[in-house]
């Protein structure tokens, strides 16, 4: 009897240990140009995403989560490296040849580089924008292990494309040439799906950067499609013959949208089954979250759904509704329900946070720091200020110091453009400008901006530079 009871506490220390030693797996789900008002437990109404308002109120809501900044491949390369776009090497959407955008330079560390080092088996599956194969932003190089999807984001434009990239190899849809035949965002899914169905000896980290619901705006004709179409009873989009060549969305784009971002909750969905259905849910956090605010291209109509919800402000603006995203963290046993944070964090935060998750030391050398305390309920170290610069649109940069919220136009343009002050706490919708009352909080401002842009001579920033 004795020998059994030894037998029986062994055991059940080994499973101990082993939970304790056991890494999670982390599933990071990132959505294309999805507002922060696009989903239901954000306010959505015309949009049916049930799933992931399941997710919501199984795991913690962010109401005040940043993205990297306003557009792709700066937003991304924020995420990547832990650095806000006032010291990331990619702050813009740049081409490059002879596909895809400036790559991350080899001097870049990602935390899926460290991830992968540390014995994670890690995967993308969607679009990448960070470097051409065999360029020094290759997936490969910067931290996985297999990755499928699109390369360059501005052929991701295109649903029904006529190849898509498995590591170096292309893989051709010759029969999208003649009619759209295969979609895109499927095939991904089913890549992803796959991995996430296949046995893994070691732990994994699955990046998902869903190419729904970013324009153009086109989606399969299905039932759900066709929901969509007698529930707003929209009138069909009249194309002009000479205008054919430049019109690149769906007869029916509120339609269309709408099921794009129902596809992108079908997903959603799919995947928490599937970890659900393995008997790895205790062990896996997935993460949902968006690149930047919603887009108004090629038959996206903010205004109609109300994407951004009460901010100001879509894709490329540096207002709340260009940056603030939806941010949920699910993982049984570690998520409390329902629980709702609103303490603002950003992007580059994310680097250290999966360091944290996978039990490695975080790095020193970032912006950010990890969140996992918030994620757990726990006490949660906060952010001084947070700061986005953006280099189109005559060059922006946006500072949040506490509730203050400071934003400046035509950087590039002006020697001195005047700085906007909100106050997010009493105007979360930035309607009142109030830097004339404060001057002493736009000069702290102003400081913080000077401080926050680190000279690169590919990004320049010439209020900066005077």
């Amino acid at each position: 009897m004795k020998k059994i009871l030894s037998i029986v506490i062994c055991l059940t220390l080994s499973l101990v240990v082993f939970g304790q030693n056991q890494k999670t797996n982390i599933i990071f789900i990132i959505a294309d140009d999805l507002g922060y008002g696009d989903i239901g437990i954000n306010g959505q109404e015309k949009i049916e995403t049930p799933n992931i308002n399941r997710l919501a109120k199984l795991g913690v809501q962010f109401k005040q989560f940043y993205a990297g900044t306003a557009v792709c491949a700066p937003s991304r390369a924020s995420l990547m490296t832990g650095l806000h776009t006032g010291h990331a090497p990619v702050r813009g959407n740049k081409g490059f040849q002879p596909e895809g955008q400036t790559p991350l330079p080899d001097s870049s560390v990602t935390f899926p580089m460290l991830l992968r080092k540390a014995g994670y088996t890690t995967a993308a599956f969607g679009k990448w924008g960070l470097g051409f194969i065999t360029t020094s932003g290759d997936p490969q190089q910067k931290g996985f292990d297999e990755f499928y999807g699109y390369n360059c984001q501005t052929l991701a434009h295109n649903y029904y494309p006529d190849h898509l990239w498995q590591n170096h190899d292309r893989i051709d849809l010759s029969g999208n040439l003649k009619f759209d035949s295969v979609y895109s965002a499927d095939l991904i899914h089913e890549q992803a799906m796959q991995f996430l169905k296949a046995d893994h000896d070691n732990p994994f980290f699955l990046f998902l950067p869903y190419t729904l619901p970013h324009a153009d705006v086109f989606v399969p004709h299905d039932s759900v499609y066709d929901h969509y179409v007698r529930k707003f009873n929209e009138k069909p989009v009249e194309i002009k013959s000479n205008d054919r060549e430049a019109h690149h969305f769906d007869p029916y784009p509120h339609a269309a949208y709408a099921a794009m971002v129902a596809r992108l909750d079908r997903y959603t969905g799919e995947i928490m089954k599937a970890v659900e259905e393995k008997g790895i849910a205790r062990n896996t956090i997935i993460i949902f979250t968006s690149d930047n605010g919603p887009h108004r291209e090629n038959g996206g109509d903010p205004e109609f759904f109300n994407s951004n919800g009460i901010y100001r402000g879509i894709k490329r603006d540096l207002y709340e509704g260009g940056i603030r995203v939806p941010f949920i963290a699910y993982q049984p046993g570690v998520t409390r329900p329902g629980t709702i944070n609103n303490t603002p964090f950003a992007f580059w935060d994310l680097f250290n946070t999966f360091l944290d998750m996978a039990a490695l030391p975080k790095a020193k050398n970032t912006d950010g720091f990890s969140i996992l305390p918030a994620i757990r309920g726990q006490k949660q170290q906060t952010h001084p200020y947070l700061y986005w610069e953006f280099h189109e649109s005559g060059g922006r940069q946006a500072v949040r110091m506490g509730n203050w919220k400071g934003v400046r136009l035509n950087v590039n343009k002006e020697r001195y453009p005047a700085l906007e002050l909100y106050d997010l706490q009493k105007d979360p919708a930035e309607k009142n400008n109030i830097a004339a009352k404060y001057p002493a909080i736009v000069q702290q401002i102003e400081i913080i901006m000077a401080e926050a842009h680190q000279h690169n001579a590919d990004w320049p920033l010439l209020v900066s530079e005077f």
